[in-house]
């Protein structure tokens, strides 16, 4: 028999497709949910993009019906319509003007006069709860999930086991393979050689392809980034791809203080200034919820971004030794541009060195519009803490940063790593811990 499911606000909101994904069941939106949608409706942000979007098919299906009878969404799918509740069925220990009470009695309604399933569909752990406390079954929304859970999402890195031979040869100079039936490896993906008879013995090495040998890992342990030196096999890897040219969009991930910031902005300022690699380095992360107006500070755009890149202005005053003047220079004949991701649609950024500080609060949409900007001769590095996400409509497993991390990892012109350890201070990481 076929399902009947009920979509809450939040679904909608994180995909406006997403009526699309249930086969031949049919569908119902509160009319409390299309209220919700309406107010957001005209966010500049993901939300708001996803928000015009469920607005634009409903009101493409009413010239096929009635949308309170229900209309067919196409071929081989299920009949969708928007349903009010009955009075009488509210439970009487709810709030009667929450919209998540009335959502799930619009289901307790619809429930009453069938036999068929009805199923609630909330990103709301708590509305979950509340469903199966009155007997509703009630699912979590999930066909965005990159991966079921983050143990599974790409790291970068492997350890793989060889013959003694094989390390003596790599450290010799000389060409080593890696055959695809003795390890399945990504393209750009950082590996310890690790000796089959000493454990002890490894090597660091980083994979292209199976065409080409492994290479050596850079080693920036001596003369550093802009003063900036790795702590740990992870931040070695990660500063290989932020100055390899060849690398055009990196992702790093890691708990607070592992330094992903920091050597993003490094990596940055040495291949600007130094190097002249790329003619400036933009910097940018979300205003959340992205998007949002900003003009409620005074002053330029770039004034207004001030205070959410104040750790970004912190990283940068630590690698300028403290020096106010010489930085403030490089903002001023635009060397370093802040970037509002509002605005930064319609753009082409060309030859410049990208940082996305925070990316993991970003929504697949809003990745897409800032990738989609990357011009000729650019290189994009998105950082953030999965752990860690503000945006209400995404998680650790839905959220844009994961889903670079886990669609580019099969591209050669990508590279990622995550960051185990921090490194900002004895407190800093005790905290990340613990807390």
């Amino acid at each position: 028999m076929k399902r009947i499911y009920v979509l809450d606000t939040n679904v909608l909101l994180t995909d406006y497709k997403s009526i699309y994904g249930y086969e031949n069941n049919d569908i119902i939106i509160p009319l409390k949910v299309l209220e919700e949608i309406d107010k957001h409706k005209k966010r500049h942000d993901g939300v708001g993009a996803n928000a015009r979007g469920i607005i634009r098919i409903l009101d493409g299906l009413r010239a096929n019906g009635n949308l309170h009878k229900g209309i067919r969404l196409r071929k081989k799918l299920g009949i969708v319509s928007v349903k009010g509740f009955d009075s009488k069925l509210f439970p009487p220990d709810l709030d009667r003007n929450d919209p998540d009470n009335q959502i799930i009695c619009t289901a307790l309604t619809e429930k009453e006069g069938t036999k068929r399933k009805i199923i609630v569909v909330s990103r709301d752990i708590n509305m979950r709860v509340k469903c199966d406390s009155l007997g509703v079954l009630c699912e979590d929304f999930s066909s965005e999930k990159v991966v079921q859970d983050t143990s599974q999402l790409y790291t970068g890195f492997t350890l793989h086991l060889v013959d003694d031979q094989v390390i003596d040869h790599f450290y010799a100079g000389e060409d080593v393979y890696l055959e695809e039936e003795e390890v399945k490896l990504s393209p750009q993906q950082f590996i310890m050689l690790v000796s089959n008879q000493n454990e002890k013995k490894t090597a660091l090495a980083k994979f292209i392809d199976y065409n080409s040998p492994i290479r050596k890992v850079n080693d920036y342990q001596k003369k550093g980034i802009w003063g900036l030196r790795p702590r740990n096999k992870e931040q070695q890897f990660a500063l290989d791809m932020l100055m390899d040219e060849n690398v055009d969009i990196v992702t790093i991930i890691g708990k607070a203080g592992s330094g992903k910031s920091l050597m993003a902005i490094a990596s940055g300022l040495e291949q600007v200034i130094e190097t002249g690699l790329y003619k400036k380095m933009v910097v940018s992360r979300p205003v959340e919820p992205m998007g949002k107006d900003i003009g409620f500070l005074p002053g330029t755009m770039e004034e207004k971004m001030r205070p959410w890149l104040m750790p970004i202005q912190d990283n940068l005053e630590f690698l300028m030794n403290g020096q106010h003047e010489n930085m403030e220079h490089l903002f001023e004949d635009k060397t370093i541009e802040i970037e509002a991701l509002t605005y930064i649609r319609g753009r082409s950024i060309s030859k410049a060195f990208i940082i996305i500080d925070e990316a993991q609060n970003l929504t697949i949409h809003e990745l897409k519009t800032i990738i989609t900007r990357v011009g000729e001769g650019s290189k994009v590095v998105l950082t953030g803490d999965i752990e860690q996400i503000d945006n209400v409509y995404i998680d650790s497993t839905t959220n844009g940063l994961s889903y670079a991390i886990e669609k580019f990892k099969t591209h050669d012109l990508s590279g990622h790593i995550t960051l185990q350890k921090g490194e900002r201070s004895k407190i800093a990481t005790l905290a990340a811990k613990i807390l």
